[in-house]
């Protein structure tokens, strides 16, 4: 018999060379392709020649050649799709640009340096030999105990779906034949941010309307993007995993919303539905419902191999269900062109554009306008001539790893990287104040306390982002070491004091019972307001930390969340006024952890407004940020009062500069359905614009946004938008005090 060539043709369709490529293989083969197994340790030839493995994470430059070497000796010489978790960049590669997490880069509010993220981290991830990366994290914020909050673009809908579509853009390049771009991932589908306590990886009590209402937005806006796979969660829902729920993969991903690419599930989802959450007696159990649920590749699950072959042999899974999920996988990689280039790490381009100049001048303006100033008594911008000396204290203020955060460097997910990135590649807040040290102004530096106290030489530091048996934990107070800080401070005209919390607190497999400042951190901060000098607070954490109310009066207050390479740098300029702060908050930052849930789309329906012994107001809401000067917003003016269902709703409001700086605003409209057929949020945010104004200068603002857009679901389980009338509120962030508002009426013409 003549062997069918075809695919390796080019110049045929892609389903000619699937078709011809299906044809010659073996049920082996087959399998091997809808395996993922981890690259970083153990024997290639046995992932690649017996299991015949079609996809590998963790793994880059040598290592990668040398799996491409093992499969272009393989059979039928199909070529490997190589993954990583470039999260906010290629953060396990020695000295790549590594951004402001996906918290800290929303902050920005800004799509276009979200999407050059996204083509910057592609650019050089791509010359290692990755293909893949699993990003962006599409889950929204809803519990802040949840250790993967810092993952998440915050709490809102809309901020979720426009950056994740920026991101994945950005990613995806000029298409995935592009040689720059990788295989975007919407993560986690769906619901994983909705497990109970905040634990991470438990049950999510979710009904599929609340499913439909709060967390699949984003991702349908992803598959419109055009992203190219997506990746079960953890968690189960109504007592189904993700991973087994055919309604969730088939239903809505693949028959609803149109989805044409790959579904890859979380790490051994497969096994884990076997030896974790106890739903199958056996991996050919497991492996049989992963198939007909609708996952396509499956990671680092390799006994998915012998218990779908078990399943093959009694019958229970056909070759023709096979077929259909290795299809989908073959084309894909046709359709990356890597029969023809499967674009081995290339050492030269590395050379070019890992970390280079420009991809760092991105990095620190998204760190510039990420800053977000919560509370200024006047104290900033600080004066470079009315200062002879600063203090610069706490456990963050010169710690690189904790400015990164979690997936990058020393963070624990990679073992070739544990001594973190090339301390040269980092600014840290201390870097940067230093930066502005002169015969006239001196900085000097005490830490003043531990976070956490780990022993790296004896327990390997961290495993998975958690802190590893034998761990003495948590940081207790050092009294030395708050007396040289206090000391410092006592010494000095201003205290810029650095707190936050450490990535070990945080993370996969690490969610928090409490959100308070961990180790010697409040005793730290009490001691240095006895001083009396001004106390600055800088904020570097993975995710809101409750404030103790001894900083509630602090003469400035910055968050950065996580901010990067480059964000000591863009703190220290934003004191000194070298910055103007323009970050905006994209989650509600509580007074206590019991406020929880704090987002501010809270559904409309309860006794009373607080509880009996707190407000439930957040201590700085969604979308909150100051400036170093002041807007003054008025004249709403609405193009129509009237709309229907297809319209576009617009919107004019004057804003001025009143203040003596220049300033850059982020105006915001949210929108209320006053009236609903069921239960509905008290506002949502629709549409936002950010301005540039000069001192005394005042523009008119227009936002858009499709009347689609003021959709609610109803309790059939439909998003619909309904007629009737609805509130306008524009202002600088969510709480309803500050907002200009209006009415306006949708009309159904049936």
């Amino acid at each position: 018999m003549t062997k069918d060539n075809t695919y390796t043709n080019p110049s045929r369709t892609v389903d000619e060379r699937v078709n011809s490529l299906l044809s010659l293989m073996t049920i082996q083969e087959k399998l091997g392709q809808m395996i993922q197994l981890d690259g970083t340790h153990g024997d290639l030839s046995r992932a690649i020649f017996e299991l015949h493995a079609g996809s590998l994470l963790h793994i880059q430059n040598e290592r990668a050649q040398e799996a491409h070497d093992l499969a272009a000796q393989t059979r039928l010489g199909i070529p490997l799709l190589l993954a990583d978790d470039c999260i906010h960049g290629h953060g396990f590669m020695r000295g790549a640009t590594v951004f402001p997490t996906q918290l800290s880069m929303a902050c920005s509010w800004n799509e276009r340096l979200i999407e050059e993220v996204g083509r910057i981290t592609a650019t050089e991830a791509s010359c290692t030999g990755l293909h893949w990366t699993f990003s962006p994290v599409l889950d929204v914020a809803r519990d802040l105990r949840w250790g993967r909050i810092g993952e998440t673009f915050g709490e809102d809908l809309l901020l979720a779906s426009i950056f994740g579509a920026a991101l994945i853009r950005g990613y995806q390049g000029n298409g995935l034949s592009d040689m720059t771009s990788m295989l975007a991932t919407a993560k986690h589908f769906a619901g994983y941010c909705e497990t109970q306590g905040g634990r991470d990886a438990s049950e999510a009590d979710l009904s599929r309307r609340k499913l439909r209402s709060w967390f699949f937005p984003p991702f349908e806006r992803a598959v419109q993007a055009g992203c190219m796979a997506f990746m079960t969660g953890y968690q189960a829902i109504d007592g189904v995993p993700s991973t087994a729920c055919d309604w969730l993969l088939k239903s809505v991903l693949r028959d609803e919303w149109g989805f044409r690419g790959v579904l890859v599930t979380d790490w051994d989802n497969v096994g884990r539905m076997h030896w974790e959450q106890q739903i199958c007696a056996t991996m050919k159990d497991a492996a049989e419902l992963a198939v007909k649920s609708g996952n396509d590749i499956m990671m680092s699950t390799p006994s998915f191999f012998d218990g779908a072959l078990a399943a093959i042999d009694d019958g229970s899974l056909l070759e023709s269900q096979i077929d259909e999920v290795v299809a989908r996988i073959l084309a894909l990689k046709f359709k990356m062109g890597l029969f023809e280039n499967p674009r081995r790490p290339d050492t030269t381009r590395q050379r070019q554009v890992i970390g280079c100049d420009g991809h760092r001048q991105t990095n620190l303006e998204l760190a510039r306008s990420a800053i977000v100033l919560l509370q200024n008594d006047g104290t900033l911008p600080l004066s470079l001539t009315a200062l002879s000396s600063i203090a610069v204290v706490g456990p963050n203020a010169d710690d690189p790893d904790a400015q990164l955060g979690d997936w990058a460097g020393a963070s624990g997910q990679v073992a070739w990287l544990m001594d973190g990135h090339p301390r040269g590649s980092i600014t840290t807040v201390l870097d940067g104040m230093r930066q502005y040290e002169s015969e006239s102004l001196k900085i000097q530096y005490a830490k003043g306390a531990n976070i956490v106290d780990v022993d790296r030489d004896r327990y390997g530091y961290f495993n998975a982002g958690a802190l590893v048996v034998g761990s003495t934990g948590i940081a207790a107070d050092d009294d030395a070491m708050r007396v040289d800080a206090v000391a410092a401070a006592n010494r000095c005209d201003v205290t810029v004091a650095v707190v936050g919390d450490h990535f070990a607190l945080a993370g996969e497999n690490c969610s928090t019972a409490t959100l308070e400042l961990q180790g010697g951190q409040i005793q730290l901060l009490e001691a240095l307001v006895q001083t009396r000098k001004p106390l600055i607070v800088v904020l570097i954490n993975t995710k809101p930390c409750v404030l103790p109310k001894c900083i509630y009066d602090a003469a400035a207050i910055i968050e950065a969340f996580n901010p990067g390479m480059e964000g000591g740098r863009a703190i220290a300029e934003t004191i000194f006024g070298d910055n103007l702060p323009q970050g905006r908050l994209p989650i509600s930052i509580p007074y206590h952890v019991g406020q929880q849930p704090i987002y501010y789309y809270q559904v409309r329906g309860q006794h009373g407004d607080r509880y009996a012994d707190m407000t439930q107001r957040p201590h700085f809401p969604f979308g909150f940020g100051l400036s170093y000067t002041t807007f003054v917003y008025s004249d709403l003016r609405l193009k129509s009062s009237f709309l229907k269902r297809d319209d576009v709703f617009e919107c004019t409001v004057a804003v001025e500069n009143t203040g003596a700086l220049p300033g850059t605003e982020t105006v915001q409209l949210y929108i209320r359905d006053d009236i609903t057929s069921a239960t509905w949020a008290e506002k949502e945010l629709k549409a936002f614009e950010k301005v540039h104004l000069m001192p005394g200068e005042k523009r008119d603002v227009v936002l858009k946004s499709p009347v689609s857009a003021f959709s609610i679901v109803n309790a059939a389980g439909e998003r619909v938008v309904e007629a009737g009338k609805f509130t306008v509120m524009i202002g600088n962030h969510s709480a309803s005090e500050v907002h200009l508002k209006t009415t306006f009426s949708v009309y159904s013409l049936e």
